[in-house]
């Protein structure tokens, strides 16, 4: 069986890799600290701190495993390789929904890397899917959930 690739630039990779080595060397003998000391109350049918402890320790072994597959999987993006005004992982994209006067940029990223709060977009969101390819110019048809609609690219840079 063929594993999914994870498409991320090296940055977004590095940065994984970091947050695996947190997970891995503090946040892990943390709750095997706390195991033990919950451990030590006693009977643990009636320990609350057990449990609770127990419920994060595989919460961050989950995390661990997610993120050991994505950086096992990675396939890094050059974003030099694709045109200048193309739209591709890596680089920074100004749009404007057609009809309207605000403009919004995003940074296109992989799925590993997308935070939406700091405007970075997934290549595989409904709107990274809608650029990915585009240039400078195009017009590109965004489809939602609820609904579709046209954005026109205003700019296309490589994402320092």
């Amino acid at each position: 069986m063929v594993e999914k690739t994870y498409p991320m630039t090296l940055e977004e990779k590095e940065k994984l890799e970091k947050e695996l080595e947190e997970l891995k060397l503090v946040r892990r003998p943390e709750v095997v600290e706390r195991i033990k000391v919950a451990r030590s109350y006693g009977d643990l049918s009636e320990n609350s701190e057990y449990e609770a402890a127990k419920d994060e320790q595989a919460f961050v072994e989950g995390q661990i495993s997610s993120l050991e597959t994505k950086i096992r999987y990675a396939e890094i993006v050059n974003s030099d390789a694709v045109a200048q005004d193309e739209v591709a992982i890596g680089k920074t994209v100004t749009i404007q929904e057609v009809g309207e006067d605000d403009e919004e940029v995003y940074i296109i990223v992989g799925s590993a890397g997308a935070d939406a709060f700091a405007g970075k977009v997934s290549n595989e969101s409904p709107i990274g899917q809608a650029l990915i390819g585009k240039k400078t110019g195009d017009i590109a048809t965004v489809e939602t959930p609820v609904g579709s609609y046209d954005v026109k690219i205003l700019k296309v840079e490589k994402t320092v």
